[in-house]
């Protein structure tokens, strides 16, 4: 369809969330630089797929998604280690992401079902619901339509990034993303990586905001607006969702940057500066690389405050004094 306009209608309260936005944005920005602080850009990056995986019924636990990430041996099913092994491939290449290429859609969904599914990197060419657990929301388009609806698509997208804003631009691709369902598998977890790749083409920041986590935290509300627009016949009232979850996340890592930059003393920095990511040490080889002697002194001032916040854990977390214990910067 030539000039095909998605419909949805631009609120004084979308406009609000917006400037509200932006104006977060601007400010981590400016006073932070992320890419001095790799433990954050990691575990949230983690959180995102771990979140966006977690809707799609994923059964792994954020840690478990963390030991696969890093090499380590998970007891679970393959097909769930296998969806971690993709997700983390596809996020680690973000930003070589062209999202308004359609090719490179194809691509990356090859690279997120990789193994997993026959039609991977191929758009469907049979019926497919979008579903809720076992409920089905809708029947997605006609697979005889589903190429005629993409170019339409990225036809608008690629018409319309130079005058609509990122924010409303990536929610509404999103919401008729979901909406063709144009995979016959990974719709969900592509809708999400392809809003993501839109706002880091706009701000860079965007690659380690965990957009997917806030989404998993209110996954009923997701579906609910998705259905609301189903019934309007618009995407307006998913946008309004989807802003007003990024607006929260982005005071959640506002107040993550905050408290790392506070509560990081110089003995935490240095401890983590002495160790190299996902390799193991015991205290001894930490007090050595330090200089240290006193091991209630290195405990006390760099080993129990980097666990509490989150930088470094135990191996056997269960067993905080077992002989055996190594410690590993996340």
């Amino acid at each position: 369809m030539k000039d095909y306009k998605p419909p949805f209608t631009i609120t004084n309260e979308i406009l609000s969330y917006v400037s509200s936005i932006s104006e977060k944005v601007g400010r981590i920005t400016a006073t932070t630089n992320l890419e001095s602080k790799p433990h954050l850009r990691k575990n949230n990056r983690i959180k995102s797929i771990h979140s966006s995986l977690r809707i799609e019924a994923n059964s792994l636990s954020l840690g478990q998604v963390r030991d696969v990430i890093n090499g380590k041996t998970v007891l679970g099913e393959q097909k769930e280690i296998q969806e971690v092994k993709n997700a983390y491939a596809a996020y680690e290449k973000l930003s070589e992401i062209d999202p308004f290429s359609i090719q490179d859609l194809k691509v990356f969904h090859g690279i997120m079902t990789k193994y997993l599914l026959d039609e991977s990197g191929e758009f469907r060419r049979g019926e497919e619901g979008v579903f809720n657990g076992d409920q089905c929301i809708f029947m997605a388009p006609p697979a005889k339509f589903v190429h005629q609806l993409m170019d339409d698509l990225f036809g608008w997208l690629n018409a319309s990034k130079a005058t609509i804003h990122p924010l409303i631009l990536s929610s509404v691709f999103h919401y008729e993303f979901v909406f063709i369902h144009p995979f016959s598998d990974g719709n969900g977890r592509m809708a999400r990586l392809w809003h993501t790749a839109i706002l880091s083409k706009w701000k860079p920041v965007f690659e380690y905001i965990p957009i997917e986590s806030q989404i998993e935290k209110f996954q009923e509300d997701y579906y609910n607006a998705i259905a609301k627009c189903h019934i309007d016949g618009e995407s307006t009232a998913f946008i309004v969702f989807t802003l007003s979850q990024i607006d929260k996340i982005l005071d959640d890592i506002s107040v993550q940057l905050s408290e790392d930059s506070e509560q990081l003393s110089e003995y935490v920095k240095r401890l983590l500066d002495a160790m190299e990511y996902d390799i193991p040490y015991s205290s001894l080889a930490l007090m050595e690389k330090l200089g240290l002697k006193s091991k209630e002194g290195f405990r006390r001032n760099y080993l129990h405050p980097a666990i509490e916040l989150n930088l470094i854990r135990m191996t056997i977390p269960d067993k905080p004094n077992s002989r055996n214990q190594r410690y590993v910067k996340v």
